[in-house]
């Protein structure tokens, strides 16, 4: 059985797998993994949304429309409102874009310093100087899309810069347009390593680039004239395989050591501690019942699409089964075949023989014809001593005519004037 890989099936199938190999989902740089990408649609937990314009960023229960389909010349960003704690992570995006034929526009993934710049809303063409990484997806090139990673350290000015494109580190061809389904792209940053995946392949990749911790996640997207609308669903942030969860440190308060005559007040700072010692103990088991939750729902969702998927593909087969002919009726075409070439064969000689009967009539018809015709011709002709004497009687009889047709004229009455 053939299973078809959708960019959401393995979207999910990650999350199921970071939940396995003990990663877990950071909620402050994360949203749309749950039921609802908003609990009321007026705003995302732990992000900004800003856009520019009539026409303000679309939130909606399943997703956030950066740029609408009209008008163009739009621009929407959502920005974290906290900073990654962690130097080892994983981010996924999954996003739709769709327009007209000759439509544009660009998305631009950020993972800065500053986190929301002044303008809330930049591409790579008009940002100022930022600190960090921004990755793009255009039409650049002109071959059905492409994504490309750009760094800077703060110096660089994008904005008055003469030439932003030769300032790329990587990129990738990426058809990412009307496409009728989701687009994903991964961010990894591993302690070795950094890596960005297109729909579950690899773009590109550099084991020099080391993204620091503390920065903040953004995303953006500008349309044209002709606008693309930019529509994203997901954006996970994730733990790097082996990475624990970083609880909140409570540094305990300094207090003086008790007097050892003062055995009650001692008696009631050890109380104190195991309860500590149990709220912690009760907020890691509560992690653990939420991650295991979680597990179960994204399993319950990947086995269920593997259940369609395969009962498609049995309908699918019975269906070419009940079509496709049996060996019996193979079998059976193949005799009835056999027999009519047998036939055919016998008949072969009767052919030829009406064929040379054919051939004789033919010539016989064309021999007898052509004598019967001229013998015809040659005794109904007139002769030509017939034809004289009709010639000679007919200027006769003419010749009569006239002479009696002087006659009367000259006997006739005359007539004077």
């Amino acid at each position: 059985m053939q299973l078809n890989h959708s960019p959401a099936l393995l979207f999910r199938l990650s999350l199921a797998a970071a939940l396995v190999y003990g990663q877990y989902i950071i909620e402050s740089s994360s949203f749309g993994h749950g039921d609802r990408i908003s609990p009321n649609r007026f705003g995302i937990p732990h992000w900004h949304i800003s856009g520019d314009g009539q026409t303000p960023p679309q939130l909606l229960s399943d997703k956030i429309v950066l740029t609408p389909p009209y008008p163009g010349n739009r621009r929407g960003a959502v920005w974290a409102e906290t900073s990654l704690s962690q130097s080892e992570w994983t981010a996924d995006l999954e996003f739709r874009a769709t327009g007209a034929d000759r439509g544009g526009g660009n998305l631009q993934i950020w993972y800065t310093k500053e986190g929301r710049p002044r303008a809330e809303t930049p591409s790579i063409y008009t940002t100022a100087a930022f600190d960090g990484l921004a990755l793009v997806v255009d039409m650049y090139g002109g071959e059905g899309g492409s994504i490309r990673g750009f760094m800077n350290d703060g110096t660089a000015d994008y904005k008055s810069h003469h030439a932003v494109d030769s300032l790329a580190f990587g990129h990738c061809g990426f058809s990412y347009r009307n496409l009728g389904r989701p687009s994903r792209i991964q961010i990894k940053q591993h302690a070795e390593s950094f890596e960005v995946s297109v729909d579950g392949k690899q773009c590109f990749s550099s084991d020099k680039i080391k993204l620091p911790a503390g920065y903040y996640f953004g995303i953006s997207a500008a349309s044209a004239d002709t606008p693309d609308s930019f529509e994203v669903y997901k954006f996970v942030t994730s733990t790097a395989p082996g990475v624990t969860r970083e609880l909140p440190r409570r540094d305990p308060p300094s207090q003086p050591p008790p007097p050892a005559s003062n055995l009650g007040s001692s008696n009631n700072d050890q109380g104190s501690r195991h309860t500590s010692s149990d709220a912690q103990f009760a907020v890691q088991f509560t992690d653990l019942q939420n991650r295991l939750e979680k597990l179960s729902h994204s399993l319950d969702n990947v086995f269920r699409e593997v259940q369609e998927l395969a009962s498609k593909s049995e309908s699918r087969h019975q269906d070419l089964s009940h079509k496709a002919m049996s060996n019996d009726q193979l079998s059976a075409m193949d005799k009835r075949i056999q027999s009519i070439e047998s036939t055919l064969q016998g008949y072969s000689g009767q052919f030829s023989n009406i064929q040379s009967s054919l051939q004789d009539s033919h010539s016989t018809l064309n021999e007898g014809l052509t004598q019967h015709m001229t013998h015809i011709i040659s005794t109904k002709t007139p002769r030509m001593s017939s034809f004289i004497i009709v010639v000679i009687i007919f200027q006769m009889l003419l010749a009569g005519s006239y002479v009696l047709y002087k006659r009367r004229r000259a006997n006739g009455p005359k007539k004077y004037l």
